[in-house]
């Protein structure tokens, strides 16, 4: 069943951030642990390694809403070193999806619908907003603060590309970004590596020299503070297992899959969202959940070949209670839940009743 989503669709990102969160997150119910958290993450106690990652997370409010209904980890939504504009609305739209999206699929195209149905798939395309550091950086402290033993906030945040096409000022601002986030008193932060590079529509992770310089350089500044790397779905094994050899000594998390990209169009054949380069839009859901589980295996493998210790959080297409324990049985330290979790905001409960 599809409950009220926190975060509206039929509303703007700003109206959002505004008025919201919605449905479960506006009452003053919370849920009430019981003993000691017994979890581990980075070291840090956690009652439920479960949480939502950054995406529908918008600020204080959204964030404390969630810790309030049992998520032990939330991401705070990805912020920058200044103002960044959202992508038109709408934003968020339902897709039609039979079983799970293949890539030949995501590339011959979805229709995109506003009509919310069971199992969720949906196509965000916000464009990665912020805020300026001014009015981030204390509402990110707020959440922070907020957070109780056993549960904990992490920071998202990326570099932004610049108009000269300037890579060592791009570098620099990622630099930037890290240590205004981790002035925030975020007990881990997390770069967002499924964001297009400097001068391409490849997503950054994918170009592995460029990563592995970024990566190097955000923890020569954070120091001990546990960095995660969010990371898109690999279709190459092979450059998986290069990416890890680069960076899997640096990072102390690597956090997969973001979303599957694919064309998005109206009921008529038009592009669906509008504006310029929005075709392509990330699909998540229910359709990505074998694309996510297949990350974390890989990545499980991985670590074990190389000996590593880094921490494997699995996202993409938990839904429902099974799938949380699809993704630990899989390998993954902690899951993470976007568009289930928004639509089902009781969903961290529903898998405590189930441990």
């Amino acid at each position: 069943m599809l409950r009220t989503p926190f975060f509206d669709p039929n509303k703007s990102y700003y109206e959002n951030y505004e008025k919201g969160p919605f449905g479960e997150f506006v009452n003053k119910r919370k849920y009430k642990e019981k003993g000691k958290p017994d979890h581990y993450l980075f070291g840090i106690p956690i009652y439920t390694p479960f949480g939502i990652p950054a995406g529908p997370l918008l600020n204080s409010k959204f964030v404390n809403a969630a810790l309030d209904k049992g998520f032990d980890i939330t991401s705070y939504k990805t912020v920058r070193t200044r103002p960044h504009t959202c992508n038109e609305w709408p934003n968020v739209l339902a897709v039609k999806v039979r079983g799970n999206l293949t890539l030949k699929q995501a590339d011959k195209g979805l229709i995109g619908i506003n009509k919310y149905t069971p199992p969720i798939a949906i196509t965000n395309s916000f464009g990665v907003p912020s805020y300026d550091p001014d009015i981030w950086q204390k509402d990110m402290a707020k959440a922070v603060k907020h957070a109780k033993p056993g549960q904990i906030v992490v920071g998202s945040f990326q570099g932004t590309t610049n108009s000269k096409g300037d890579v060592k000022n791009y570098i620099k601002d990622f630099v930037l970004a890290a240590r205004l986030v981790k002035e925030t008193g975020a007990k881990a932060l997390e770069v967002n590596l499924s964001c297009p590079n400097e001068g391409s529509a490849h997503l950054l992770c994918f170009d592995l020299p460029r990563t592995r310089e970024i990566v190097e350089v955000i923890k020569n500044e954070i120091g001990n503070t546990p960095l995660i790397i969010k990371i898109a779905y690999f279709d190459d094994p092979k450059r998986l297992e290069k990416l890890v050899l680069l960076v899997g000594k640096t990072v102390e998390g690597i956090s997969a899959i973001n979303t599957i990209p694919a064309r998005i169009y109206n009921e008529k054949g038009e592009q669906a969202l509008p504006g310029e380069n929005r075709l392509r839009s990330g699909v998540c859901g229910h359709p990505i959940k074998w694309a996510g589980l297949e990350m974390v295996r890989r990545l499980k493998s991985i670590r074990e070949e190389l000996g590593l210790r880094f921490a494997i959080i699995g996202v993409g297409g938990v839904t429902d209670p099974n799938d949380y324990f699809e993704y630990r049985l899989g390998g993954a330290d902690a899951v993470m839940s976007a568009t289930g979790a928004m639509w089902n905001p009781l969903l961290a409960q529903e898998i405590k009743n189930n441990l």
